[in-house]
């Protein structure tokens, strides 16, 4: 495998488990800004656990994820107070606030940014991103994932109907936290550095269009619009300075197509599922 691909492939699996770091809140109605944030905290804290404990970095990474967890969870409930844009604009700020304390602090490089010893090889990503796609397939099956839709869809019939939509919106912000933080983690030490500057207002817009474009009615939307946004301007470069009109205009053309979404359940419903067979009684 050529160097090239082997890249674009790392980046397709970071951007893949950024997606559905965003794809949980949403799928509870919850249009988070601030995914960047959370994977700076995995980035940084996990780099921190590696560089300066020796902490084996199959451990730190988890920890890492698990400390932007605890940041989501603790900030998760003033935030849910908020709905709509004003919520977007909440996160939004809590994810601009995350990157101004590392630019900040010292300990982790500041400015200059922070270089990271251990090194997670592309293998090492790819697994990643898979066990995060194998991970959210699972949870699509279950209740959890439902009630999301249900509040999605209308959280005061879903309150009525006994779900605690607070706690559960809780938790689906909290664990994409989590997933953003495994990402970070990944991020940071395959590239062997991390500076505050890149988890910034671009990434998070991106990383929001990837599940916006993928669509958030099944598990395989974020996927595609993942794959879209990382595999389409490659396979653009050979218009040259016309590669990203022409980007613009193919998501233009799919949202025109696809207002919710590219993949959505009725286009993964089998095409004979719900039809009557012929002579048989409706």
């Amino acid at each position: 495998m050529s160097g090239y691909l082997e890249g674009v492939l790392v980046l397709l699996s970071i951007n893949v488990i950024l997606a559905y770091a965003a794809a949980l809140p949403l799928s509870a109605g919850q249009l988070n800004l601030g995914i960047a944030g959370f994977m700076a905290i995995g980035a940084y804290a996990s780099a921190f656990l590696t560089n300066e404990i020796a902490l084996s970095m199959w451990l730190a990474i988890p920890a890492g994820a698990a400390a932007a967890g605890v940041v989501a969870l603790a900030v998760g409930l003033p935030i849910l107070r908020t709905h709509g844009i004003y919520l977007a604009l909440a996160t939004f700020s809590l994810g601009e606030i995350i990157k101004a304390v590392f630019l900040n602090l010292d300990v982790v490089g500041g400015a200059s940014g922070y270089a990271v010893f251990d090194y997670a090889g592309p293998m090492a990503v790819w697994l990643t991103a898979i066990g995060v796609v194998v991970f959210m397939l699972i949870l699509s099956q279950t209740r959890f994932f439902l009630y999301l839709t249900a509040i999605k869809n209308d959280a005061t019939v879903a309150d009525l109907f006994g779900l605690n939509t607070r706690n559960l919106q809780l938790a689906a912000l909290t664990l994409g936290a989590v997933i953003a933080g495994i990402g970070g983690g990944v991020y940071a030490h395959h590239f062997s550095f991390v500076e505050a500057q890149y988890f910034n207002a671009h990434l998070n817009i991106f990383i929001v269009l990837f599940v916006l474009l993928g669509g958030v009615q099944t598990v395989y939307g974020p996927l595609f619009g993942a794959l879209f946004f990382t595999a389409v301007p490659e396979l653009l470069r050979f218009s040259d300075e016309w590669r990203f009109v022409l980007f613009a205009a193919l998501i233009i053309i799919a949202m025109a197509w696809r207002s919710e979404g590219v993949i959505t359940a009725k286009l993964l419903r089998a095409p004979w599922r719900g039809k009557t067979p012929e002579g048989a009684r409706p």
